[in-house]
């Protein structure tokens, strides 16, 4: 069975901010710039990690029930 591509979260705003990560995809510059010579499993690990930064960012007060 073959494992399906990781594709880019690259959402064409392209700005790093001031701890190296863009605003637009969550990754760093570095993930950004070895995205290319990744492997797939490389690629999954830096997804992991995008979407902690991403929900970290949120910045939002959970609602309790």
């Amino acid at each position: 069975m073959s494992q399906q591509a990781v594709r880019s979260p690259c959402v064409s705003i392209c700005a790093l901010d001031g701890d190296d990560v863009c605003i637009g995809c969550y990754r760093t510059g570095e993930e950004i710039s070895r995205w290319g010579g990744m492997s797939e499993d490389e690629r999954q690990t830096v997804m992991k990690k995008v979407a902690e930064r991403e929900q970290a960012a949120m910045n939002f007060i959970p609602v309790s029930s």
